[in-house]
């Protein structure tokens, strides 16, 4: 309810949506090792995580392939990506929501609208060879091109952690 009032709220103010952008992150949810996940921990994160995404995707895909344009952007950490052991129920989440983005790019690519997923590393901080301008560009170029799903920052960290 609430989501679907603020999406209407945006939508009154602002026109027609062209592009949201999907980060998951409340502050709330905290990261289990996989030996310490629960069936608890990995329902939390996966409702805010996967859930969110649906639902928040749900409110701007009909106007958006009614168009023929438009753009969902989706952000990931790189457990979706690479499973690690120390990322327990945000990486289910995290693969989880991965799934679902690939699902949509495939779906919504040829109706016009593009499905992007960027999974980043945890380490951003300004002024660091993870800044957060860094992170923005990559974003940018990746939404520009339209050519790729999904791209990761900093690009090519996956030869590394896999």
């Amino acid at each position: 309810m609430q989501l679907t009032k603020a999406f209407q709220d945006i939508k009154s103010t602002f026109g027609t949506i062209d592009v949201m952008e999907f980060s998951p992150y409340s502050g709330s949810v905290s990261t289990t090792s996989v030996l310490d996940t629960t069936d608890e921990s990995a329902l939390q994160i996966f409702n805010n995580v996967v859930i969110g995404a649906i639902n928040s995707a749900r409110q701007v895909i009909p106007e958006m392939t009614e168009r023929g344009e438009g753009a969902l952007l989706f952000t990931s950490d790189l457990s979706a990506m690479s499973p690690s052991p120390m990322f327990g129920n945000s990486g289910i989440a995290m693969s989880g929501l991965r799934n679902y983005i690939l699902n949509l790019h495939d779906r919504l690519h040829p109706l016009g609208v593009f499905v992007g997923h960027l999974s980043i590393s945890p380490l951003i901080k300004k002024g660091t060879g993870f800044d957060p301008d860094q992170v923005a560009e990559t974003w940018y170029n990746l939404y520009e091109k339209r050519t790729e799903a999904e791209d990761t920052f900093p690009k090519g960290i996956m030869q590394y952690i896999s």
